[in-house]
């Protein structure tokens, strides 16, 4: 493989919202996840941390300070999360004060520079998935009356000064950023204006000069037919429900730069190998994907040799 992007790895212990996701925020995190950019590098490839903060996405039991959830407003999801007790209702967080968004950005920075220091080559900006970011963005998580809230202009603000924050302190040679238009994930909606929003901050993220912008594709054609031509770097663009005959169609009709195969190449640890070959791809067992929970799903499926070896 290339390009690896990590599991979403929350920049805080607010940032938290499932039980062992993984952190880069302390000494032990770079100390952990050094060993993984290792391994990485040893083999030819490079890897990006996706820094992913789930705002509201959260629950208490899953945290390591057992603090209520934090969001751009009051405003519960109407959703559940997996805890150590089973599945619970996700709480009404807490509304993050201007204060707490400086410092929210900040743990942004941090943790961008952990990466680093981990030996990550850069890290990704989760801003997609009903995860904080995207609840700015969105109408009905976002309903904020201070410069954080209220227009297009305004609710972008969050994103892009993260995205600053940690241009300043890696560069922006080593950031990339992650958009979903159009998710319903954790109770977003987007409304009217959604489209908007995006048009408005991919024009100021093209602005400082990023190494990528990753598009999960959720059927607007129209929309992503504009990031298209507002984004001048590399377009990462990962289409919901793509068959694995459709691989090259966005390359092809040149809306993509890079096609994502994350859980193909989950599943299949000899992807590359296979897919030159035509050989059968393994499905991905959906209920185990970043679970954590041992080997299952991560190492457990059978390589093209296995399987051959298997069948005589």
């Amino acid at each position: 493989m290339g390009l690896l992007i990590t599991e979403g790895t929350q920049p805080s212990d607010d940032g938290q919202g499932y039980l062992g996701s993984p952190g880069i925020y302390t000494d032990k995190h770079i100390e952990g996840w050094r060993k993984v950019t290792d391994a990485v590098h040893e083999a030819g490839g490079f890897m990006f941390i996706q820094l992913m903060h789930v705002g509201r996405m959260s629950h208490p039991d899953n945290t390591p300070h057992h603090r209520q959830p934090v969001a751009p407003s009051a405003i519960a999801p109407a959703a559940q999360m997996f805890t150590a007790k089973g599945m619970q209702d996700v709480p009404v967080p807490r509304e993050l004060s201007e204060a707490d968004i400086q410092a929210t950005i900040e743990d942004f920075r941090r943790a961008a520079a952990a990466a680093v220091e981990a030996g990550a080559d850069g890290v990704e900006i989760h801003g997609a998935n009903g995860y904080l970011i995207n609840q700015f963005l969105s109408e009905n998580s976002n309903r904020r009356t201070d410069s954080y809230g209220g227009s297009v202009e305004n609710r972008a603000r969050f994103a892009i000064e993260v995205t600053k924050a940690i241009v300043e302190e890696i560069g922006a040679d080593r950031t990339g950023f992650r958009i979903s238009p159009g998710t319903t994930l954790g109770g977003i909606d987007e409304g009217e204006q959604g489209s908007e929003v995006y048009r408005y901050l991919v024009k100021q993220l093209a602005q400082l000069d990023l190494a990528y912008l990753h598009v999960m594709h959720l059927g607007n054609e129209a929309l992503l037919r504009e990031i298209r031509s507002l984004w001048p770097n590399p377009l990462l663009v990962n289409r919901a429900g793509r068959a694995l005959e459709d691989l090259s169609v966005d390359l092809d009709n040149g809306l993509a730069d890079v096609v994502p195969v994350g859980v193909w190449s989950l599943a299949n640890p000899d992807f590359v190998e296979r897919l030159k070959v035509g050989f059968p791809l393994n499905e991905a067992d959906r209920v185990t994907l970043y679970f954590g929970n041992g080997s299952e799903g991560y190492t457990d499926y059978p390589t093209m040799k296995e399987l051959k070896s298997q069948n005589g």
